[in-house]
């Protein structure tokens, strides 16, 4: 019996999980458990969403538009929503210059499933249009020249 031929959206979608696996590996123990961690909740509350590895860390889309990444840093590993500030979660802190928000977390005891189970729900029903904000941004930077 003949295997079916994948989509290319199939094959996308193991590339960008084997390259998340592979970020993962490349951290420290105490960072790949919590990267494993916030990924499993990551991938169970975004089911359809696309992930791959962007910019050098691991990010979860929404019809193209980036919803969640995570990231290690010297100091832990930050889970950074894109439009974290409209979420209205005091734990989630501003960054960036748009609407983006991150919790930081220094060991895997801090991370709290239902928490972060609370935020990905809210996240997933507010995702930020940022393929629309930017494209119109660029279209007006192109007609102020």
């Amino acid at each position: 019996m003949k295997k079916p031929m994948s989509s290319a959206t199939d094959g996308r979608a193991r590339r960008g999980a084997d390259a998340i696996a592979a970020y993962a590996k490349a951290q420290a123990p105490a960072f790949r458990t919590m990267c494993a961690t916030l990924r499993a909740l990551i991938d169970s509350a975004l089911p359809g969403a696309s992930s791959k590895v962007w910019h050098g860390s691991p990010v979860w889309s929404i019809d193209d538009n980036p919803v969640v990444g995570y990231g290690a840093t010297a100091r832990g590993v930050s889970l950074l929503f894109w439009n974290g500030q409209a979420l209205s979660e005091p734990d989630l802190k501003p960054v960036g210059k748009y609407s983006a928000a991150q919790a930081v977390f220094a060991s895997a005891e801090e991370i709290d499933s239902k928490v972060i189970r609370r935020w990905m729900e809210k996240a997933r029903s507010n995702v930020f249009d940022s393929k629309t904000y930017f494209k119109t941004m660029r279209e007006q930077a192109r007609a102020r020249r």
